[in-house]
Formats: C-alpha cells, structure tokens, sequence
C-alpha cells in the first residue's frame, strides 16, 4: 500500500535501494574486519589476556558488580517514577505556590549535572556509596521524569478533561481515570528511554568506590597481574550492558502492545434478541388468519 508521504518505489528506484544497500553492508563488512585484525594484531584474543575469566574469584567479582549494578538501579528507576510523579503532580496544580515550589525544584536538578549531585551527596553529606549513587540518579532522573509526566498529561486532547468536568468528575478523578491513562501512551518510550540513562548512569558509582559492574570490570583490566586486560573487559561488560537495556526496551514494547490489544478487546455482552416486528395484514386478509 503507497502512502501520501512515500511513494512505491519504481523497478530502477528497487534497483538503486539493493545496489546502497550492498554498499553500505561492504562498507560495514569492512569496518568490522579492520577492528577484527587489529585487535588480533595487538593481542587481544591472547590466551592471558582471556584467562582471568576462568577464575571463580573473577566470576564472583563480576557478578557480585552485575548484582549491585542492578540493585541501584532498581531503587533509583522506583524512587525516580515516584519522584517525577508527585513533582509532576506539583506542577500542575492549581495553587500557584505549589506549582512554583515543584518548577524551581525540577528544574534545578534537571539542570545540575549528575556527576555533580554523586560526588556533593557523597562527599558533603557523607552518604554511603551506594545511596550516594542512588540519591544522585533519582533527583535528576525524577526531575526529567516530572517533565515527561506533565507534557503526557498535557498531549491529551483538551475535551477529553472538559468532558469529565461535564459528567461532575473531581480533579482528582480526571486526572486518574482519564488524563493519566490516556497520556502513558504517548509518555511511555520518554519514560524508557530515561530508565535506559539511568541503568547507564549506575556506572558512575566506580567514581566513588561503588562496586558495581564496572568498578569490578576496572579492578580486573588493571591488574598487572593478568596482563592489563582492557579489551577483554570491555568485550565481556560491553554486551551485558546493550542486553540489558534491549531487555528494558523490550519490555517497554511488550507492554505497550498489551495495552492495545486489551483496548482492542471487546467484552461479550450476550447475544441480543431481534424484537419481533408486527407485519401488517395483506389486503384483502383477515388479521385472524
């Protein structure tokens, strides 16, 4: 089916399209080979370099990171959700002292660099690591979260809202049952996205002598003893990071999809009866007969 934005292409543009893309997959090809050779060319599939991994004090250095990685993030993706929502709320309120108090709040700490917000909680406050990290992540991915949270409300079309304040809905009740639902479709790859900068983001935590992932990548690629195996690390952690945030864009797909199939579906309500409609009389019969 032709689109009013793009046409069909043509036999000669079919025949462009296939020629760019084997360019493009010779050029990649190419790309991916010179990386290839170059890292067999500096000794980076050395059997030394890939030894450390057989080590179960290395294995339990990697997934006890893995595991506090994880913990941060879900404490900071929880306190941020919870953060952007009442601070979301805020903003829209009605009364304008609160509305000010929750814009300079938000805007603050979207505008404060993250790595700032980790070191000052950290150092100022004397904060345990892990909490540092946590605090630092949940203020700046909560005020961005507030942000994406308002502008879902505000996606929603005007008359829906003006509808629900016709049937006598309270505020309260509008924005539950009908803003709210209706805007976490348009808000929902932000809201994603953002938990996929977060997950990134617990990787500051080697800053400050957190031992998550990558401080336990970093104390294995700067060990003397092993050979400084830099590459190797980043080739075992770089993975395991694109995995887990496919997973977690990958859920977020899952479910959005849901939501529109449980749209989609209708509830039965019963077979109705077709009312019995009275024929009249031909001319010349007898309503009796």
């Amino acid at each position: 089916m032709s689109s009013a934005l793009y046409d069909q292409p043509g036999p000669a543009a079919l025949r462009r399209h296939r020629l760019y893309g084997a360019l493009a997959s010779l050029v990649l090809a190419g790309i991916v080979a010179w990386i290839g050779y170059k890292l067999v060319d500096t000794g980076q599939f050395a059997a030394e370099k890939w030894s450390p991994f057989t080590y179960v004090g290395i294995q339990e250095l990697l997934w006890r990171g893995l595991r506090h990685t994880l913990e941060a993030f879900a404490w900071a993706a929880v306190l941020s959700l919870v953060f952007g929502a009442v601070f979301a709320a805020g903003r829209l309120s009605d009364h304008r002292v609160i509305r000010w108090a929750s814009t300079v709040v938000v805007e603050f700490f979207r505008a404060m660099p993250v790595l700032v917000m980790i070191f000052f909680i950290f150092i100022a406050l004397k904060v345990e690591p892990q909490w540092a990290l946590i605090s630092g992540l949940t203020l700046y991915n909560g005020s961005v979260l507030a942000e994406v949270f308002r502008a879902g409300v505000h996606a929603v079309p005007r008359g829906q809202a003006e509808a629900a304040y016709a049937l006598g809905m309270r505020k309260t009740q509008v924005m539950s049952h009908v803003l709210i639902p209706q805007g976490v479709r348009t808000m929902l790859p932000a809201i994603i996205s953002q938990l996929v900068v977060a997950l990134k983001d617990t990787s500051l935590g080697f800053l400050i002598s957190y031992e998550e992932f990558l401080y336990a990548g970093k104390q294995i690629a700067t060990n003397l003893d092993y050979s400084l195996p830099f590459i190797p690390v980043v080739m075992v952690i770089a993975p395991i990071y694109i995995g887990m945030c496919m997973l977690l864009s990958g859920l977020a797909k899952w479910v959005e999809s849901r939501g529109r199939r449980s749209k989609r579906r209708v509830r039965p309500i019963g077979r109705r009866r077709t009312p019995a409609v009275a024929v009249p009389p031909m001319p010349g019969q007898s309503g009796s007969d």
